[in-house]
């Protein structure tokens, strides 16, 4: 009997650091869910931003042909045409999709190089520019 009583007091500390363990963890699971679901809402909200920037950039660029035909190159318009195409492909409804870096690296590229053909000076602000004069 008295065996029973000092056993009990022996395994105390394993059982609270068990006790606290499965509470952290439990609480643990709740607090990452959240946070990835408010990363996950940032960061495709950010992806959709960027998206419709460079919609909106080939949206006036085909009208600008259709009005007038001549105003481009054959080359500026196959390279619109062909970020027409990437957008298009962009898996929107598949997040997880393998090619969605990938798209978005060639439609960043795609759009350096338009901006380029045509002279003009546009840029997306909506994720950080290349820092130039970096001091410490």
């Amino acid at each position: 009997m008295m065996d029973d009583s000092f056993e009990s007091s022996l395994y105390l500390e394993e059982s609270h650091s068990k006790e606290g363990y499965d509470e952290g963890y439990s609480h643990g699971l709740v607090a990452g869910r959240d946070e990835g679901k408010q990363v996950g809402l940032k960061v495709g909200f950010e992806v959709g931003e960027e998206l419709g920037f460079y919609s909106g950039c080939i949206h006036i660029w085909t009208s600008a042909i259709q009005i007038d035909p001549t105003c481009f190159s054959s080359r500026a318009k196959t390279s619109i045409a062909q970020m027409q195409d990437l957008i298009d492909k962009y898996p929107l409804m598949d997040p997880e999709d393998l090619q969605v870096q990938e798209i978005m690296d060639s439609l960043r590229l795609k759009f350096k190089m338009i901006c380029s053909s045509l002279h003009v000076k546009l840029h997306y602000n909506g994720y950080p520019a290349e820092a130039t004069d970096t001091q410490f």
